[in-house]
């Protein structure tokens, strides 16, 4: 089982990044899936979560209204659209992946996670 996630880097303050989470070794469809972030010294957050399809989806509200959470299950694959950078958005990112297909914005409800990617948005 394994989780890459993709995309970080520096960005300045408004600007859009995008992060990808590619998923191998297991039914990625049965698995609902999630975006967590940490900032240093700071407890993981939960950012955006998405059920097995898609077809149901959950922001922080943080990050409503410009971050967007999809996924393409034929490629096994999540990303995040995030837009309208802020300072404060500075973090290591992390995919996540919760077995039965529903969301949760529980990080120990989480079966399976990634090695993060650094999100780093300057002023």
């Amino acid at each position: 089982v394994q989780l890459q996630a993709f995309g970080g880097g520096l960005v300045q303050a408004g600007g859009p990044l995008r992060l990808s989470c590619v998923a191998s070794g297991f039914t990625f469809s049965d698995y609902g899936m999630g975006w967590f972030r940490q900032a240093p010294g700071k407890e993981r957050e939960f950012v955006a979560v998405s059920n097995w399809s898609g077809g149901r989806t959950f922001y922080a509200e943080a990050v409503k209204d410009r971050f967007t959470i999809s996924r393409d299950n034929a490629k096994n694959t999540m990303f995040l659209q995030m837009n309208n950078l802020k300072p404060e958005d500075t973090a290591v990112y992390y995919c996540a992946a919760r077995f039965g297909g529903g969301w949760s914005r529980v990080p120990n409800d989480y079966n399976f996670w990634g090695q993060g990617t650094q999100v780093t948005v300057s002023s």
